[in-house]
């Protein structure tokens, strides 16, 4: 379910931003394959999601699916949880998420420069 939300919002932010052509790209098999009618959908709870999608995919002039390996597609795991977190109303606008790559650690960010002109390790 996640994974089609990712999707379907996905689809509704190309809308909004005017996209009229779309490559999705999934990493999911099950999910890449319902939307191209290749494998049946028969779980229940899926269906309602499978439609939205299909109807969202209409509004596109051209729209093309590529399953690509999760193993090739790391950040999209976090990203479609995050998706899945948020809401979009039909009228309102959702801001992209913006990532930043670093060259260095994350813990390499939450330190702070010492105040005192000692060195960290000073204290200690």
């Amino acid at each position: 379910m996640a994974e089609y939300e990712t999707c379907i919002l996905g689809l509704r932010m190309a809308m909004d931003m005017g996209f009229q052509e779309v490559l999705v790209l999934g990493d999911s098999d099950l999910l890449v394959h319902q939307i191209q009618r290749e494998w049946e959908t028969r779980d229940l709870k899926l269906i309602p999601y499978r439609q939205c999608f299909h109807d969202l995919c209409h509004r596109f002039q051209s729209i093309e699916f590529s399953h690509i390996l999760r193993i090739h597609n790391e950040i999209a795991d976090a990203l479609a949880t995050l998706a899945s977190m948020l809401h979009h109303p039909d009228k309102a606008y959702v801001d992209p998420l913006h990532i930043q790559i670093h060259d260095q650690h994350a813990y390499c960010n939450v330190v702070e420069e010492e105040l005192d002109g000692e060195p960290w390790f000073n204290d200690i």
